[in-house]
Parts: structure tokens; sequence; C-alpha cells
């Protein structure tokens, strides 16, 4: 099961083809809700929910996130026997509310997907401080390649310096692009391609991982290091 809990509502498009109406619109508009107009089986048969996000300026996170969790509890889905859940949470976590999946201990293992700029590194060391506040596990560091210059060695860096590694790279990659364009995985619409198997190498070593860590958290001092010495 794929849970998306991104205002974007976008975390679940590619799976069953159609963007999902969030649950906490549905909570909004009805006074009860029902397990099909939450749960939707994509591709695969992987079951989908979009949770959605706080109304922008008037909503708060924290409460709808777990509102939308107990929703999810009393209508049975963390009942069902399932493989494996993922949560699809932003990197922005400065609102605790986008913690939940992990403060609930709904979330057992975390990975990080970063590129090499700084940016995105300073919210994916942001992330290891939430991990470590609310007890949780790092499994590891995904790059999701921007073409920054000496980014695998940037990320890989990174990784160990927060005491983890780097445990995938997804490349750049018109075939993602295409594959996005037409709502559909990599793995649905080009299954043959390269990119493809790099997905699947990534999904057996999150699979069969046990390196979990609690990941030390750099200061801006580390953090900028890196870059600047990568980018001299």
């Amino acid at each position: 099961m794929l849970i998306g809990c991104d205002p974007k509502r976008d975390s679940t498009i590619n799976i069953v083809g159609k963007q999902l109406k969030p649950l906490l619109e549905l909570i909004v508009e009805k006074e009860s809700v029902e397990f099909e107009e939450v749960v939707h089986k994509g591709y695969n048969g992987v079951l989908c929910v979009e949770v959605g996000g706080p109304e922008p300026g008037i909503g708060c996170a924290g409460r709808g996130l777990l509102l939308a969790f107990k929703t999810l509890k009393d209508l049975g889905v963390f009942d069902l026997d399932l493989d494996l859940i993922i949560y699809d949470v932003p990197g922005d976590v400065v609102c605790g509310g986008f913690a939940v999946p992990m403060r609930r201990g709904y979330a057992r293992e975390v990975y990080i997907v970063t590129s090499g700029e700084y940016l995105s590194l300073f919210a994916a060391n942001n992330i290891c401080k939430a991990i470590r506040r609310v007890g949780a596990k790092l499994g590891g560091i995904i790059c999701n390649s921007r073409g920054v210059k000496g980014e695998i060695e940037i990320v890989k860096r990174f990784a160990e310096m927060i005491g983890s590694r780097l445990i995938g790279v997804i490349p750049r990659s018109k075939e993602i692009n295409l594959s996005e364009l037409n709502s559909k995985t990599v793995l649905e619409f080009m299954p043959e391609s390269d990119v493809a198997n790099i997905f699947r190498r990534l999904a057996e070593e999150i699979w069969k991982n046990e390196k979990l860590v609690t990941p030390r958290v750099l200061t801006f001092d580390e953090l900028r290091s890196i870059n600047v010495t990568k980018c001299r």
C-alpha cells in the first residue's frame, strides 16, 4: 500500500492512473467515509490512499493528519494483510504534522530522497533531526539526480557524515518523464528499460535492508562544506 501524505496529492497518480480525491477533503464534505472511497487498487494490485493536506492559510497539518490516520485506523486499513506500507511524506518537516507517520509508530524505517543541491540536503538534514526526535530509524539515502556537478559523491558524502549510506541512485531520465506524462510508473510503461531495472534493484535493497541507524544531524558548517569542497 502507498499512502500519500503530501498536500500536492500527487503520490498515487502514476499507480492508479488518475488523481484521487484526498481523504481530508472527503472528511470535510461527509459525516462518514466508506472504505471504497478511500482505498483504491492500482497497478499490479498496489492499494493507494491519498491523504492530501490542510487548506492553505487556514489548515493545520498536525490536526489534519492525526484525523486522517484515525479515520484510516477506524476503516481497518492497518488491519489489512499487506506486505509493505509506504508513506510518501514531503521533505519540509518544519511543521511536525508531516512527521505523524513517524511519531505515531506507523513507519518503522525512513528513506530520504535528496539531490546534491544544498537546499535539498538542508531539508534532508532537517529530516534527520525529526527522525532523532521521534525515535525512528533511517534506512538510507536515495539520490534523485538533478545534474549537479559531482552529485553522487556529494550525496554519498552526506550519507556517510550522518552515519548512513547511499542506498540507490535515480538518474535524470526521459523514460521517467514519459511515464509520468502517461500517468504510469516506469515499471508499467517501460518495464524493459534500464531505469525500470534501477527501480527494481532499489526496491530489493530496501526490502532486504537491515542497516537501520539513528542519524547524526550536521551543523550548518558541515553541511556547507560538502558542497563547497565538491564545487571547487
